[in-house]
């Protein structure tokens, strides 16, 4: 694992959250619209959806069918503008409009679950207390041979054994950089990938 992660590290010393967000506010609602969706497509919508609300404080008081308008290419915009809105209430009403800085806290809000208090926890706020598990690192931590479920939660447990917690952060997108542009779900290219001696599944199929 460790020989892995120098590798990975010095691949991608860019590596970095995909989301487009200038604050705490927009990365929350950003990772609610991701869920089954791509990183490209939410960063296509929240440019209008933050001009129009761009805060917890207006998006409490939005219309729910215009926040759906906005959304609507995300996929699941109903339940999602619905959960967008829920949260910044949830915000407004518990939080004092500021998106709190705490597992607990965050997994409370509408739409928030455990990846998402993670990305906002990790990117936000500089906080590792756990592992973001997206398609990409639940696939990646298989291959590599980091972990045999196929369950975030426990995936996650898994890595939180072996990966440093200096590292906790960054581990997501190194993988997500690394599941991208070689290990892909489909057809990875193992002949050209920099890990392929590592890699217990290699020319994986």
């Amino acid at each position: 694992m460790t020989s892995v992660l120098k590798k990975l590290k010095k691949k991608y010393p860019d590596a970095h959250c995909a989301l487009v967000a200038e604050n705490p506010f927009q990365l929350t609602a950003a990772t609610i619209l991701s869920a089954q969706c791509t990183d490209e497509r939410v960063n296509q919508v929240t440019p209008y959806l933050f001009a129009k609300y761009p805060n917890a404080e207006s998006l409490a008081k939005a219309e729910l069918s215009d926040v759906e308008s906005i959304v609507r290419t995300t996929g699941f915009y109903k339940n999602k503008a619905k959960n967008l809105i829920g949260m910044a209430q949830a915000v407004m009403d518990r939080h004092g409009g500021e998106i709190p800085q705490d597992m607990n806290s965050l997994i409370e809000l509408p739409g928030v679950g455990r990846k998402t208090a993670n990305v906002v926890l990790g990117n936000s706020f500089g906080i590792g207390i756990g592992v973001v598990v997206d398609t990409h690192v639940g696939r990646l931590s298989q291959r590599l041979g980091w972990s045999k479920f196929d369950d975030p939660v426990k995936i996650e447990k898994d890595l939180m054994k072996i990966i440093p917690k200096e590292d906790w952060i960054m581990i997501s997108h190194y993988l997500i950089f690394h599941g991208r542009k070689l290990c892909k779900a489909r057809n990875p290219d193992c002949e050209n990938c920099f890990l392929f001696d590592l890699c217990p599944k290699r020319k994986v199929k």
